[in-house]
């Protein structure tokens, strides 16, 4: 399921390397971790913190990074957490993993933890000059199905199985005390999201289930902390996607022709456009009958995006 194995002849991506990330309160006992700019492989993190433990949910990309994230959250926690959960399996979010264990458990869905074990350290080679360093494929240890909570004395970490949406097998962190949602990539601000590995209709499923928690803070895998604004613009681009692979399909064009064809009107300001292409290929398969989260050719995916962007995507970690 991990694009690590797309073979990948394309111009390099951009040199630049993005500033590093902060951690933000958003709410009494509840920060978020945000890397600027968004895009590939810059995710957000969070930190959940109660009178006798603490949570980070998801960790980082690279080795630097993820020090940084650790450095962060030590002048709130000096110990370090006591549970990481990993959203999904992409790298980004689970690449850091290695630098809380063995002393935070880190906790994921039993099907992520399976992915993350396919999947390994590939998403590496797709971007080799960046400085990756030392990040260790760490699993989880603690998995569960659909629901778990960890407690942090006065506070809850609810940990909801939201998926197929990005992946197969997302997972959502929700503070009910606290009225902060933590989505992983299921949300995304200022950012296209990317659905190539999970679901369309179950993305939308995911969506609309996001919302009736009632957020009040939504921290999303990438890009800005919102509301629940940032839900309700995920949304409108999937459906969206949706309207442009029926369009396609009825036309008898590809994904590829579809997206460069494509009229995404305000949707064409985010960034990382490229997804377009991946996110039509998912809507394509799901409207022949696709099932929600089956294997699709990632691989395949991703060159036409090298393709639309007339480039590898550039990847700041």
């Amino acid at each position: 399921m991990s694009t690590a194995t797309a073979p990948v002849t394309a111009a390099p991506a951009s040199a630049g390397v993005a500033p590093p990330g902060t951690l933000e309160r958003v709410a009494d006992g509840v920060y978020a971790f945000v890397q600027p700019e968004g895009g590939w492989c810059l995710n957000n993190a969070g930190l959940v913190v109660g009178r006798d433990s603490a949570v980070l949910v998801d960790t980082a990309a690279t080795e630097s990074r993820t020090r940084r994230l650790r450095e962060e959250v030590a002048r709130i926690v000096p110990d370090g957490p006591d549970h990481v959960v990993n959203t999904h399996f992409h790298g980004d979010h689970t690449f850091g993993n290695g630098q809380f264990a063995p002393r935070a458990v880190i906790v994921a869905h039993e099907g992520t933890r399976a992915d993350t074990a396919e999947a390994g350290l590939g998403l590496r080679h797709l971007w080799p000059d960046v400085e990756w360093g030392d990040t260790p494929l760490t699993l989880p240890t603690l998995t569960f199905r659909d629901e778990l909570t960890l407690r942090q004395g006065d506070l809850r970490t609810e940990l909801l199985h939201v998926g197929p949406a990005h992946t197969a097998n997302d997972v959502v962190a929700w503070v009910p005390e606290r009225s902060v949602l933590f989505t992983g990539d299921v949300v995304w601000s200022g950012v296209t999201p990317y659905v190539l590995m999970g679901s369309v209709t179950g993305s939308l499923k995911a969506l609309d289930r996001l919302r009736a928690l009632g957020p009040a803070v939504v921290v999303p895998g990438h890009g800005p902390v919102g509301g629940p604004e940032l839900i309700d613009a995920t949304r409108a681009y999937l459906v969206r996607i949706q309207e442009l692979a029926a369009d396609g399909l009825r036309r008898g064009v590809d994904a590829l022709r579809a997206a460069r064809e494509a009229d995404l009107g305000a949707f064409g300001e985010l960034l990382d456009p490229e997804r377009l292409v991946g996110n039509l290929h998912r809507a394509y398969a799901e409207l022949e009958g696709l099932a929600p989260g089956a294997r699709i050719d990632v691989a395949a995916s991703f060159k036409e995006m090298v393709a639309f962007n007339g480039g590898l995507p550039a990847c700041h970690a």
